[in-house]
């Protein structure tokens, strides 16, 4: 039996001409727009890594400092005349300002403890002020008295997706350990007693009331950057 094949013409009409451009447009917008975020994930990634780098550095700058210092022989006693001992003096006391480093944006910072939470395996420097720039380099200290001193000792820090500086710090509990070590090389443990989330404009836990106690806040960023995460510790 014999078929008779029947074809359909299709008529490209003006319209359909107007779709398929418009097709064309969206696919590329599409790809393009995929590249640039593939960039910025990249460079973001990178951003962090490069941060992270500057931090350790100056925390095993420090700590090879500090070896070095303990492995030193003990001084020779040596009776100075009350003129040599107020020049020493001085001279003790320029080393001691001039312990700071500068970013490369020319701000000026030093470092005033360091962090280190056992859990959540991080270690950092907390530098002694905060701002936008420091808070690329480090954790920082935002309010409170010296280091393990009585008061409240406020650190805040980068929420990274990659869980470095702060990135892991909601998966701390109640009775975990932070550990947090001061210039001269005293070590306090505190304890986490509460974690919970606040408005940026909510400020009360920097509170200073501690009732004699010494206490550790910990903030960074959550729910991305709408709201704050806190965490409280307690000297052990």
């Amino acid at each position: 039996m014999n078929q008779i094949l029947v074809t359909e013409k299709v008529y490209v009409t003006p319209e359909l001409k107007r779709k398929k451009k418009l097709y064309k447009i969206e696919f590329f917008l599409s790809v393009l727009l995929v590249c640039l975020l593939s960039s910025y994930y990249i460079y973001a990634e990178y951003d962090r890594n490069k941060t992270e780098e500057v931090s350790q550095e100056i925390l095993s700058q420090v700590k090879q400092d500090d070896t070095i210092k303990s492995t030193e022989k003990e001084p020779i006693i040596i009776v100075l005349s009350e003129a040599e001992a107020d020049e020493k003096t001085d001279e003790e006391e320029t080393i001691q300002t001039t312990n700071t480093s500068t970013t490369i944006d020319g701000i000026t910072y030093s470092t005033e403890s360091f962090i280190t939470i056992p859990k959540i395996g991080i270690s950092y420097p907390v530098l002694s002020e905060t701002s936008d720039e420091l808070l690329e380099v480090s954790v920082n200290k935002y309010w409170g008295p010296d280091p393990n001193e009585v008061g409240n000792y406020c650190i805040v820090g980068h929420n990274y997706r990659n869980g470095k500086m702060f990135g892991q710090l909601s998966e701390l509990e109640d009775g975990d350990v932070v550990e947090l070590e001061d210039t001269t090389g005293r070590t306090i443990e505190y304890e986490v007693y509460r974690k919970y989330v606040v408005e940026p404009s909510d400020t009360s836990c920097t509170s200073q009331l501690t009732n004699g106690r010494k206490e550790l806040t910990l903030i960074t960023c959550t729910n991305y950057g709408t709201q704050r995460l806190v965490v409280k510790c307690r000297e052990k």
